[in-house]
């Protein structure tokens, strides 16, 4: 198996995240990764590489990008609701909304060339561990279901497969679509450097 190193996105690895969403045609046709970000999508693919750019500047992304020795892979986001205010099927989260988790993560992403090889486990993980450096809490994800399901034809799952967050400790919460489930996790701020404590919320 392939061992992969993390690092958070950052003014220094800005251009390690660029050649990666450059080397997949802006990532979804030029998304740039805005899609859960305030500003949200609507504009050209430059200018979501700008607002992109600006945020990483400006501190206010949490993402860990996956490496392949020197080469970024992958990513994984995350960060507070206020980071990433925007989800998909938002009517029915709010629903049966009782209370806000502490984070969200947002998007995953594999190069088109690694895939099936654990790099969106291993940004996940490394997500899990910067919450728990950050004082953990409960954590929420907004996967699609996979199993029961007949193949997507063409189609990525950009919040993840539901199998690798109930492989990760994470359990439902609700369902706010027909293949979207709210999973969540409780992690724990505390343990030896590199664990956290999850605990299943029910």
């Amino acid at each position: 198996m392939t061992t992969y190193t993390t690092r958070l996105l950052a003014p220094d690895t800005w251009d390690d995240f660029a050649a990666l969403v450059e080397a997949n045609n802006g990532v979804w046709g030029g998304c740039w990764c805005m899609g859960f970000h305030p500003e949200g999508l609507g504009g050209t693919s430059e200018e979501h590489r700008a607002a992109k750019e600006k945020h990483t500047r400006e501190g206010t992304v949490h993402q860990v990008l996956v490496y392949d020795g020197d080469q970024a892979v992958g990513w994984c986001q995350f960060g507070s609701p206020a980071e990433l205010p925007h989800i998909k099927n938002p009517k029915a989260y709010e629903k049966d909304l009782e209370e806000l988790p502490r984070w969200r993560i947002g998007c995953i992403f594999t190069g088109s060339k690694h895939r099936e090889r654990g790099v969106a486990r291993a940004a996940v993980t490394a997500v899990l561990e910067e919450i728990r450096q950050r004082g953990g809490g409960v954590v929420e994800a907004y996967p699609e279901q996979v199993v029961d399901r007949k193949p997507q034809r063409g189609a990525y799952l950009h919040t993840g497969p539901e199998s690798l967050y109930e492989d990760l400790g994470f359990a439902r919460d609700r369902q706010i679509a027909k293949w979207r489930w709210v999973v969540r996790l409780e992690v724990g701020a505390f343990g030896p450097p590199g664990q956290s404590d999850p605990r299943r919320l029910r």
